[in-house]
This record gives C-alpha cells, structure tokens and sequence, in this order.
C-alpha cells in the first residue's frame, strides 16, 4: 500500500507542484559540473599537480568515479519525471506537461554532454533500469549518442519558454537549450550545428554583454543579461562559491596555493592586439602595462589595490599598505616574509570581492554555466572552422573584444580574413575571455594541444636570495624579456630557466594515447561488463 501521509515514488508527480519540486532537483550545483582550471596550464599551485596534470589519472580516481555516479544520478531523476508524465495527463494542459517534458529533457541532454565529451565511450539510459538491466545494457555509438543529445536539446528548443518574469524562478530556457547545444557540437567538431544553434541563440535579442567585464563575475552582480544559463548561489542558504582562502593573497588571510601561471600571464595580448613577444608596448618590468584590460581584471597586478592590501611580491618589499587605514605592514606576500606566499608571484583577481573580507571567504556570485560571450566566440569558431568567413564572423570576435575596452573606439579591432590567422585569434580570445571559468579544459583537448602544453614545466621565481642577486640587482625583474609565443599561444620560459633566472616549480605530464578521454570507472567495468576506453 503507498502511503498517505508522506510521497510515494508510486503517486509522486500527480500534479504540478510535484513536478516542479522534482524539476527542482535537477538543478543541484552538484550535477552541474565544472572542469577545473587545475587541470590546464593556467594554473600553478605551489610545486603540486593533479591526478590529470601528472598522467596518473585512471579508471578509481576519485573525481572520476564522482562525476560519473553524479551525471547518471541526474540522469536518472531526469527519466523519472518523464516517466511520470502519463499521470498528469488530464490534469495539465498539454503546453504545460510539454514545458516539463522540456525541462527534463534539457537537464539530461545536458548531463549527457557531459558524459559524451569526457568519457566518450558511456551507457545511454532513457528510463528506468532494473539492476539486471542495467547490468546487460552496453555502451551507444558516441555519433549516436550526440544525436540523441540532439534530440532532446531540440525538444527543449520548441517547448521551453524563453525568458521569465521578475516573479518566476528562472529556469531552463530555449536559449539555454540553443547554447548548450551550440557548445555540444562545437566541442564534438560539428560546426554546422554550432553555428546555426549559436545564431539562433543570437537572434533571439535576449542577451547581452555585461557592461564591465571586472564586476561580471562579483558577489553583487546577479542575473546579468549576459548570464544565457546560470545556476543562483546564497550564502544565506549555503549554496556558495566555497573557502576561497587558497586564491586570497597572504596579506588578506588568504594562502595564495592556488594561482595563475605564468604561461597564463603572459597569453594576454598588448593594447595594440600583438602577443606580448611582438608588440612593442610590451614591458618586462611591468608586465601589466599596456595590456588586454582583461588581464588585470583577471591576475592581480603588481602595486595595486587588492582585498584591502596593495599587492606587491617584488623581494625587497618587505612592507606594503593597508588601503583602509594607511598603515604600513609586513608584507606576507613576499616570499621573503613569508616562504608560502605565491610561488610564481602572482594571484588572482577575477570575482575576488572586498566581501569575502565579511563572510568567511564564502562567495556568491551566479554559477554562470554559460554565458553571451561563449555564444559569440562559439559562433566565430564554427564559423572559421567551417571556412564561412564573413563580417559576422568579425562582429562576434570584436563584440567581445571592444567590451573588454569598455567600448572605448580605440579597441584593437580584429580585421583579418585569413582563416589560420582568425583561428589563433580566436583561441587567443577564448583563454583571455575565459580564464578561470572551467572551460580552458576542454579547449585544450579539442584542440589536441593537451599534450603540448601539458608535457612543460610550470615556472616561477628564484628563492628570495637567489632572486634578489641574480634578477633584481641585475636589472631582470620582472623578466628579463618577453617569453617567445608559438603559434599555438604557447609561451618558452626555456630560455630564462637555462639563464638561472628562473627555477621549474613542477613538471606537468600528459599522456597523449589515453588522456584524450577519460577512464571509465573500473567499478563499471568489473560489475557491469563495460569497455574500458583504450590504453587505460
């Protein structure tokens, strides 16, 4: 007998608040995964490297086997509720019952995108299985698994609202389902479907570029017209961007572990739109000058206010400012104060918030899965790729560019046709755009360059001493010179660490015949009879 005084998994989803209490479920931050920028060559922390980032990744990893359970949990709660449609048939109108369809639909496309671009070779599932069910079934043709993704994505496009009132949670959108459709194909090499979603997306005239590139990622800017699909956080609910303490700088608490690498820093093109080894505004020793203004507003810069301190990690400054009082006090981050302080120099800056200072470092800015400016670049790309290259093409790059000059009429306009060209711009422009946003991963491994930038030392600076002698005295500091920079954006920091200028932090690994995809979990394969993914 079900019971009749609490839900019963029999009765549940019988009218509408059910399902959109069970909708609700769908939209745990816990299923909404992120990459992290650890595992890229935008990161550094300390002289540690990650199961990826060190080639030791394998079919028990931890997170691994996590996302894998979380993805299929979503998936599930997803078929469950479309299972579940028939007994409100009658009861609701067709649109509405066809909204929720949607919205299920949207949330398991999405959880099977994710499947698809990290595991390649995984189950497909559409409804409940019973455990021997699910022990018999095998893996889908990844090309048939996109297509079904597709499919639900499309479902969603035609039966999803597309905006909701100031009253209404906000919830999945058609232009959500347009974008992360456009990025599904982009990433699996299907750029007519990208483009055309990504246009779609476009045209629309829902969206728009935040006005400030800096205050778009803080605490008090919430549900910017750029934000396509975006996840609510609430310190007060305790949804938050979690302990922030190892991206603050020492002098503010913090223990600045966790930082941007130099290979980072120094992708960052100059005002006039050159890479930092041809543009002649280029200055070693203020490698913040005369930059992209998205690199300050991502890599804090050296003699400027942060969290309440100036922010200096040259060695001989063994003092700096409290901005709030004036006061002169030790300065914790510098290594030769403090021996943890950042081990390249640099920390971050991007959605760091004077309110963290208030709130434990706990942080609530929107969870922004995507946004605008991916929409745009994910156009550009298709676009280029495809060999369709026209104005549009170049409206899309430029539209991100000029925003990160604030407008200003001066911006270094991108103006070339030539696809080779377009196509080291465009990369160019997604590492400035989207720096610590979780999607520099998966760039490098479409892109095939995983075992090019990942098979390098991560580098910083010489201990205090040493660096004092042989870099400051000597008129070297910052460096001594702008780094070389391939044509993959790569920068060479050889020349320098060959000069005794600088010292290997770590030594990334990559390797390329397996890392391409990840493993799947070896409690799958050893339970339920699937394929491990090859060399692994």
């Amino acid at each position: 007998m079900n019971p009749l005084s609490q839900g019963s998994s029999e009765t549940w989803n019988s009218n509408a608040d059910e399902l959109v209490m069970s909708l609700n479920e769908l939209y745990r931050e816990t299923f909404w995964i992120k990459d992290l920028d650890d595992w890229t060559d935008d990161w550094i922390y300390r002289d540690g490297l990650t199961d990826i980032t060190n080639a030791t990744i394998n079919g028990q990893t931890g997170f691994i086997n996590t996302n894998w359970k979380n993805t299929y949990k979503a998936i599930s709660r997803a078929n469950t509720v479309l299972e579940s449609m028939d007994r409100v048939s009658g009861v609701l109108s067709e649109t509405q019952i066809n909204s929720y369809i949607a919205e299920a639909r949207f949330v398991r496309a999405s959880m099977f995108s994710y499947l698809l671009t990290h595991f390649k070779n995984v189950v497909y599932v559409d409804k409940t299985l019973t455990i021997e069910q699910a022990n018999e079934i095998g893996q889908i043709n990844p090309e048939e698994l996109l297509q079904k993704i597709y499919e639900d994505y499309d479902f969603a496009i035609a039966n999803l609202k597309e905006s909701y009132s100031s009253s209404e949670l906000k919830r999945a959108t058609k232009g959500a389902a347009l974008a992360l459709k456009s990025r599904i194909a982009l990433y699996n090499g299907d750029f007519e479907t990208a483009k055309t979603a990504a246009k779609a997306c476009m045209d629309l005239g829902l969206y728009s570029l935040h006005e400030d590139y800096g205050n778009l990622f803080l605490s008090k800017t919430k549900q910017s017209a750029e934000s396509v699909f975006y996840l609510p956080r609430s310190i007060t609910l305790g949804v938050t961007l979690g302990d922030r303490q190892n991206y603050i700088p020492r002098n503010s608490g913090g223990w600045a572990a966790k930082d941007p690498s130099w290979d980072l820093l120094f992708s960052f093109y100059c005002t006039d739109g050159l890479p930092v080894d041809e543009s002649p505004f280029f200055d070693p020793e203020n490698p913040f000058a005369n930059r992209d203004p998205r690199c300050m507003e991502t890599i804090a810069a050296f003699n400027e206010p942060l969290l309440d301190f100036i922010y200096n990690p040259h060695p001989l400054a063994l003092k700096t400012k409290k901005v709030s009082t004036g006061q002169e006090v030790s300065n914790n981050d510098n290594r030769a104060v403090a021996q943890y302080a950042s081990f390249n120099g640099l920390v971050w800056k991007k959605g760091t918030d004077n309110d963290w200072l208030l709130n434990s470092w706990q942080a609530e800015p929107d969870n922004i899965i995507i946004r605008y400016a991916d929409v745009l670049l994910i156009y550009a790309e298709a676009k280029i790729e495809s060999n369709e290259i026209d104005q549009t093409v170049l409206d899309a790059i430029n539209q991100v560019r000029k925003r990160a000059y604030k407008g200003a009429a001066n911006y270094p306009q991108v103006t070339t046709t030539n696809k080779s060209e377009l196509r080291k711009i465009l990369r160019a422009e997604r590492r400035m755009e989207f720096a610590l946003e979780g999607l520099r991963y998966m760039d490098i491994i479409r892109w095939k360059l995983a075992e090019k930038v990942l098979n390098k030392p991560n580098y910083g600076l010489l201990d205090p001493a040493d660096l004092v002698s042989k870099v400051v005295n000597t008129g070297k500091w910052f460096l001594p010179a702008a780094p070389s920079i391939d044509e993959d954006g790569v920068a060479d920091f050889s020349t320098f660490y060959n000069q005794g200028l600088i010292k290997q932090i770590a030594v990334r690994k990559f390797d390329a015949k397996k890392q391409y995809i990840w493993p799947i979990p070896s409690t799958e394969v050893l339970t339920s009879g699937l394929t491990q993914n090859p060399n692994y």
